[in-house]
């Protein structure tokens, strides 16, 4: 066992080094967003940089308490944190607050606790619990249910509220799931589905159901002597045809009116750059304003001028593209890039399955994170409203995002120990 008091020489620095760049970052970039001529304060807690400064003091305060506390603590209440997170996800749908569209948000005086973005660090721990505890083989289906549900649970809570773009990035651990023996037919199942959705958008079923046909008959010739393998195809084809002919009704009933015109528009079914497609646009104008270098700190007319929305949340990344340019971007962009390379290579050097199974967890939510979020600035994901990590304003998201990275952290320096 470490001894405790060297525990800070075990403590990954370099990830730590990423952070604070991150951090600091996001405040300089929160305080452009909403930077005013007419008031040039630096520190003003009546504005999101003012109070963004205040989350990230909270933050490392919590980082540093995580980083005190002993390495089991975590794994022997992941039941407790999981089951106080669900409760809060189903409190939120009674007294939650209402905020564009999503009652996501419980209010705490003056602040918003969003319950979803705690119940990320609180499924992945028990997620990686169970797995590690049973020595759960996940391409048998009495073990992957379990964890199944343990996933499934979360999601269906917060699709209620409705927030499609947070269930999402639960959905991102089943490569987690993958890594551990999920069957690769999940992964090529779900791509097949989101193929046979957006093809079902833009062309008519018959072509589509066709289409299928033919794949499936091409496939059934080449292994007609693996029995197994042509039984597998033909309910593969099966359940594409159920599903082809059920995305006119999960699109029309299911998915809300501004869900489905971010869709269109992504998918190029319709063009609106004045209404549903005005955020985007802005985006791109702002982004590609900034040129090679940019247009220089405080300089973003587009942020300026209050034209990108949630320029401080959602869209924080047109701020950079504007004033630091591509230049600015590439190095954000190599940041996370390089921030989640040393998820995984931390995830790969533990000893404990429970701490590399969390490691790839807080790997894949934070890629999901970033490759959305600057996606939808860029216009090449639709606008599903989730934070860029480290660098976008809101408390909860700041917080729990912390406490995500720096339970791996302390799991990680106590690596040559056994949970």
């Amino acid at each position: 066992m470490i001894n405790q008091r060297s525990f800070f020489f075990n403590v990954d620095w370099v990830t730590i080094l990423l952070f604070v760049i991150l951090i600091t970052v996001g405040w300089f970039s929160i305080y452009a967003a909403v930077f005013s001529e007419s008031s040039t304060v630096l520190i003003d807690i009546n504005t999101n940089s003012g109070k963004q400064l205040l989350f990230i003091i909270g933050a490392v305060l919590v980082g540093a308490v995580i980083l005190l506390l002993d390495s089991k603590f975590f794994y022997v209440l992941s039941p407790l944190f999981y089951a106080i997170t669900i409760l809060l996800l189903v409190g939120v749908l009674i007294v939650g607050r209402n905020v564009g569209g999503n009652q996501a948000w419980i209010p705490i005086g003056s602040f918003r606790l969003q319950p979803s973005e705690f119940a990320k660090w609180a499924t992945s721990l028990l997620l990686a619990r169970y797995i590690s505890s049973v020595n759960a083989k996940l391409n048998n289906f009495s073990n992957a249910l379990p964890a199944a549900a343990i996933l499934v649970l979360p999601i269906f809570l917060i699709i209620l509220q409705p927030d499609a773009g947070s269930a999402l990035v639960f959905l991102s651990l089943i490569f987690v799931l993958y890594r551990e023996g999920l069957s690769p037919y999940f992964l090529i199942a779900g791509f097949k589905m989101i193929v046979l959705f957006i093809f079902t958008l833009l062309f008519s079923k018959i072509i589509v159901v066709g289409a299928c046909s033919l794949i499936t008959s091409i496939l059934i010739y080449k292994f007609k002597n693996k029995r197994k393998l042509i039984n597998t195809f033909i309910i593969g084809f099966i359940l594409s045809l159920i599903f082809i002919f059920s995305v006119d009704f999960v699109y029309n009933k299911v998915l809300k009116p501004h869900q489905k015109s971010r869709i269109e528009l992504l998918l190029g079914i319709i063009k609106d750059p004045r209404g549903a497609g005005y955020n985007v646009n802005q985006s791109k104008i702002a982004i590609g304003s900034g040129g090679l270098l940019g247009r220089g700190y405080l300089q973003g007319t587009q942020t300026k001028f209050n034209f990108v929305p949630e320029q401080s949340t959602d869209f924080i990344f047109c701020n950079i593209g504007e004033e630091w340019g591509f230049a600015g971007t590439s190095f954000i962009i190599g940041l996370y890039l390089f921030l989640i390379l040393r998820l995984i290579f931390i995830a790969e050097r533990q000893r404990s399955s429970f701490s590399r199974i969390y490691g790839y967890a807080v790997a894949c939510i934070i890629f999901c994170h970033f490759f959305i979020n600057i996606g939808m600035t860029v216009g090449l994901v639709p606008v599903i409203g989730i934070p860029l990590p480290f660098i976008s304003y809101g408390g909860s998201s700041l917080i729990s995002f912390t406490i995500l990275l720096f339970i791996l952290l302390k799991l990680d320096a106590n690596r040559m120990g056994i949970i």
